[in-house]
């Protein structure tokens, strides 16, 4: 059954190991990002210029594209990492393709979790695995460094932690120059800890020169 839905992809980066996921994996990214992080390493993923020069695939479309590395998926365990931007905003989209690609390739996603909560819903029933780039729990530091409210982010942990066994969810905590303190990541791992999170990496942040 043809999808006519489509998502604007940025890039397809093959035979990933161990970055994304478990296995081999090839991440997907997408445009857009209700974000505007200071240090973005990926800022064309929410450039409007940059738009127009994706490629908007059906999920059809992207299947074609990826199924060469099939074998590898399935040897290694791994799948199809979707990122962006926020993979989040194409929730739809991917609940669609894993109507395409069956239940042999894992799907792991890289989020923000800064979506509206019915993208999550859309997702859950899905998705193997989660990758969450919390920036910092901290609602003063995550607007500054983000220019958006956590809020919503903060709901969309629980239902996750609720929805889905912890160990399946790796919550990615940077040290973010300038914005958050070695207190202030410590801070945020507890609070993540006692919501019930276990993988919980902690890590420098490298900015990239403009």
């Amino acid at each position: 059954m043809k999808n006519n839905i489509t998502m604007p992809v940025v890039s397809l980066n093959r035979h990933r190991l161990k970055t994304d996921g478990v296995g081999v994996t090839t991440l997907v990214a997408s445009f857009g990002c209700p974000l505007t992080c200071k240090y973005c390493i990926n800022k064309r993923t929410w450039d409007p210029a940059m738009l127009p020069k994706c490629v908007h695939m059906t999920p059809e479309q992207l299947y074609d594209k990826l199924k060469i590395d099939d074998l590898y998926f399935i040897a290694t365990g791994g799948g199809i990492t979707f990122g962006g931007g926020e993979s989040l905003l194409h929730a739809d989209f991917i609940a669609a393709f894993r109507e395409v690609c069956g239940d042999k390739w894992q799907i792991t996603v890289e989020t923000s979790l800064n979506v509206p909560t019915e993208k999550l819903h859309t997702i859950l029933p899905v998705a193997n695995a989660f990758i969450v780039d919390i920036k910092d729990m901290n609602p003063e530091i995550y607007k500054a460094y983000t220019g958006r409210d956590n809020a919503g982010v903060i709901e969309n942990l629980k239902i996750l932690i609720r929805e889905k066994s912890p160990e399946c969810i790796r919550i990615r905590v940077p040290a973010i120059p300038d914005f958050n303190t070695k207190e202030d990541m410590e801070t945020s791992v507890q609070i993540l800890k006692e919501m019930g999170f276990t993988d919980i990496e902690v890590f420098p942040y490298i900015i990239r020169e403009e």
